[in-house]
């Protein structure tokens, strides 16, 4: 076993130097978004990270101008009900500047793991409608500007990636009042998402080893590390492409290091490599 550890090492000799630099992006706080060291990370409390985009359907004017505030989404269980503010870029979106596949990302958020049932999407007074060379102002209900809710029901896991999307219908949104040339905005939208990414999770025991674990893809790849609790030995690495990987063990305090391959990771997954016992 000494062996091959040895023989693996000289295989990946940048595994070393790519621990060091993953340290400093930790210490930096620029690597966020690989690392993963939160206590109690599994499926129960752990988090996903979700995206948010903003998409459209074809409409026949030349601008449909929307005010986004703010964007949030409901985490409530059938005994609470919580509201929670995704950070976005805030600004007027013209919505035919996404037809045809097109998106623009509004924000990122890592939420706790489990169900999200509905979004509230706040907007200002600035919407605004382009035909030919007129420009209309879009009158916007107060209701709407204090919160437009829709549903999600989606169920997010610890250590996924998710995308979703809100689906504005531009076309059906607008609706034109009598004869009187004034445009109201009565917003009509679905929202979907999609898993993007898998994760690995397991535990390493003893603590005593004081590991990092690695997720290496081809020879000598490190796509992203984690740091085992320091009671329970869990670990996730969460928010990677799906793929197969080797999972690098770097030990201290006298213990051996180990390698598990294959660790095969697939979309909307997190791969489950159970209890890894390091020796001396």
């Amino acid at each position: 076993m000494a062996y091959l550890l040895k023989q693996w090492a000289i295989e990946n000799k940048n595994f070393v130097m790519k621990k060091v630099m993953i340290a400093l992006l930790l210490f930096t706080g620029a690597g966020i978004f690989f690392l993963s060291c939160n206590k109690n990370n599994d499926n129960k409390n752990g988090k996903a990270r979700l995206s948010v985009y903003l998409t459209d359907d074809p409409a026949r004017y030349d601008e449909v101008n929307i005010d986004i505030r703010e964007v949030k989404i409901n985490v409530s269980d059938s005994a609470n009900e919580q509201w929670i503010n995704i950070p976005i870029k805030q600004g007027i979106y013209n919505l035919l500047q996404f037809r045809n596949g097109l998106d623009t990302l509004l924000g990122t958020i890592e939420l706790p793991a489990g169900r999200v049932s509905q979004m509230r999407l706040i907007l200002g007074p600035n919407n605004t409608l382009k035909e030919g060379n007129q420009i209309h102002a879009l009158q916007t209900p107060s209701a709407q500007q204090s919160g437009l809710k829709f549903k999600i029901q989606t169920v997010l896991d610890a250590g996924i990636t998710y995308k979703l999307w809100i689906d504005f219908d531009a076309g059906r949104s607008i609706v034109k009042a009598g004869n009187s040339g004034k445009y109201i905005l009565k917003p009509v939208i679905r929202t979907y998402t999609e898993a993007i990414s898998g994760g690995i999770r397991g535990i390493v025991l003893p603590t005593a080893a004081d590991a990092w674990v690695y997720a290496i893809r081809g020879t000598n790849d490190t796509v992203a590390s984690a740091k085992p609790d320091g009671t329970t030995g869990i670990f996730l690495i969460k928010g990677i492409a799906p793929d197969t990987y080797k999972l690098g063990i770097d030990a201290n305090n006298n213990y051996l290091d180990s390698v598990i391959s294959p660790v095969n990771v697939t979309l909307g997954n997190v791969t489950n490599v159970g209890t890894v016992t390091l020796r001396q």
